[in-house]
């Protein structure tokens, strides 16, 4: 028996496939690409899953308790999604301003990372979450510490750390010059006919997931 929280994500994936296919449906005829807030969707998933809330609109991390939620969707994609912006970097506002090293993770409890894309030839609808604790994550950061020296010494001029998720893959790499790893799933769920179904649900990894080379 799927505990409440599970049941509950597995309605809001029901909900926002609907809320998509519709849109994609007057998107298409009209010519625009679709409407889909994947950020905030993304956001309140973790937060349905997980009990931690928003911060109600204000500045800073995406959760209360200080962790972020990072999103990409290929659902009808006119470009090639990734996770930007992953760690901090170059923010300027006081909310949200961090030392340009390493030890800015130091007061973030989790970075979820949320990818909406298809599996298999028949392309079905799927969700993946994987998160990583980089205040205890020595493999994460070691790579964010590598981007963080290169930048410093102007080998990176970006300030957006990007990382590159399987799309339409079956396998945890996700991908960054300074690093592949294999990252913790925390999720896995795929719309396989009329509904979203439960594939992976390791609630372990909030505690003790870790990130594994992946080269």
């Amino acid at each position: 028996m799927l505990d409440q929280a599970v049941q509950k994500t597995l309605r809001l994936l029901d909900d926002h496939y609907l809320a998509f296919v519709t849109a994609k449906h007057y998107a298409d005829e009209t010519g625009h690409t679709v409407p889909c807030d994947t950020k905030s969707w993304s956001q309140i998933l973790v937060s349905v899953l997980t009990g931690l809330g928003g911060r109600a609109r204000k500045k800073g991390s995406d959760l209360d308790d200080g962790s972020d939620v990072k999103a990409a969707n290929t659902w009808s994609a006119i470009d090639t999604p990734r996770f930007n912006g992953a760690i901090p970097s170059g923010r300027t506002t006081e909310a949200s301003r961090k030392p340009p090293d390493v030890s800015a993770l130091n007061d973030t409890p989790y970075i979820f990372f949320v990818l909406w894309d298809e599996m298999g030839g028949e392309k079905l609808p799927r969700c993946r979450i994987w998160v990583v604790r980089p205040q205890h994550d020595p493999e994460f950061r070691r790579i964010c510490s590598t981007w963080y020296t290169q930048r410093s010494q102007g080998i990176i001029r970006s300030d957006n750390f990007q990382l590159h998720p399987p799309r339409n893959q079956d396998h945890d790499v996700i991908r960054n010059s300074c690093g592949n790893l294999i990252y913790p799933l925390f999720l896995c769920a795929v719309r396989q006919t009329e509904r979203f179904e439960l594939v992976t649900y390791n609630p372990d990894v909030l505690q003790n997931g870790m990130c594994r080379p992946a080269d």
